[in-house]
């Protein structure tokens, strides 16, 4: 596996969802004597991938994912002291693709760097109830392309696989979602506030490859162009 040319190969990725402070995880939004907030508190993406070495340092890679956001939501009156809150999930797809860069750090070891497009896709829209009060995400779009980059290290065997431990920063091109927070008040009369989620994560990826045979007519070209 020490050399990649001519290798295609398939893979399994977990990555979860880290919500750090840097990244802006928490949205407000208010209105006179109504606040409401939602904030990005985790999540998981796992899927399939697929490698294919083009050079013995540059490979391009594909698959598509499943992507599941964990939010906090919370609806606060400060007239009557009503403080309401919940949790939801908000489910995509991606299908990336990126080409990665490979720098070789010992026998085995290898760490990559990649950079990449993801079409990213919602299925629909999410609702949370509470007693007072409501939050409704719904997509902008169906689709939509985002940017993404990648830095790990993995570990390559002659015969067990590849073993892959890494960081992926993605960010959408636009807004991902919009989101009305709704208080209902006397009569229930809605106090609706309204705000744009944009959706950028980063995560920590886990990902095994299982062992494929070389071309070795193709190596051995590389090979004599080097």
């Amino acid at each position: 596996m020490a050399a990649q040319v001519g290798v295609t190969t398939f893979g399994l990725q977990v990555k979860p969802v880290l919500p750090l402070e840097f990244f802006d995880p928490l949205t407000v939004t208010e209105r006179e004597h109504v606040q409401g907030s939602i904030e990005l508190t985790g999540g998981v993406a796992f899927g399939m991938l697929i490698r294919h070495g083009i050079t013995r340092s540059i490979s391009l890679e594909t698959g598509i994912a499943q992507i599941q956001r964990r939010y906090d939501i919370g609806i606060i009156n400060d007239t009557n002291g009503y403080a309401g809150s919940g949790s939801m999930r908000w489910v995509g797809y991606e299908v990336p693709v990126t080409a990665l860069v490979f720098i070789r750090l010992g026998e085995r070891t290898w760490m990559n760097t990649a950079l990449g497009l993801s079409v990213d896709m919602y299925p629909g829209d999410a609702v949370k109830e509470l007693e007072r009060g409501r939050a409704y995400m719904f997509r902008n779009n169906w689709a939509q392309l985002g940017v993404l980059g990648n830095l790990g290290v993995e570990y390559r065997t002659e015969k067990s696989g590849i073993f892959y431990l890494g960081a992926t920063f993605r960010r959408p091109f636009g807004n991902m979602s919009t989101v009305d927070l709704t208080y209902y008040g006397e009569n229930f009369f809605p106090y609706t506030m309204r705000t744009e989620l944009q959706g950028s994560y980063l995560t920590v990826d886990i990902r095994y490859f299982f062992h494929e045979e070389a071309d070795k007519d193709r190596v051995r070209r590389e090979r004599r162009r080097q």
